[in-house]
């Protein structure tokens, strides 16, 4: 008495989540480790009171830590670009920033064009295998 052997159907893929917001996320996180330790140049190199440099330099990082947070708003990811521009200006008061933040911010634009470009990829695969992913959850409006 053998029971009939079914084919075992494959789970479906657990969805992930947005490239984008993954990318943007860990490049804001990197940059507030990045201006913690600018910081501490502009304290070594006394450009300013040290009340000063550690008030906006910290609360700079402290601002890219939060915007990493909120990187699943559009705003948010529209403030990171904006925070951008920040981390530039940092160049005035230690000049290396210049190169260290357009880096950071070639790398941004990079980031973006990639995350688009696999979250579009991840869509048409989603959309030409319905049955290979779970389904959307319910968007809560925002």
């Amino acid at each position: 008495m053998s029971a009939a052997a079914e084919p075992a159907s494959t789970p479906a893929i657990r969805r992930k989540r947005p490239a984008t917001i993954v990318f943007a996320e860990a490049m804001l996180l990197l940059e507030a480790f990045l201006v913690v330790f600018a910081t501490l140049v502009a304290f070594g190199l006394r450009v300013a009171p040290n009340g000063e440099v550690w008030g906006v330099g910290l609360g700079l990082a402290a601002a890219l830590a939060i915007l990493a947070g909120l990187q699943r708003f559009r705003a948010g990811r529209v403030a990171g670009s904006v925070a951008q521009a920040a981390v530039l200006a940092g160049g005035f008061v230690v000049p290396m920033m210049f190169a260290i933040g357009g880096v950071f911010v070639v790398m941004w634009v990079a980031m973006v064009r990639l995350g688009w470009r696999i979250d579009r990829e991840r869509a048409a695969f989603d959309a030409a295998h319905p049955d290979a992913v779970e389904p959307p959850s319910p968007r809560r409006p925002r």
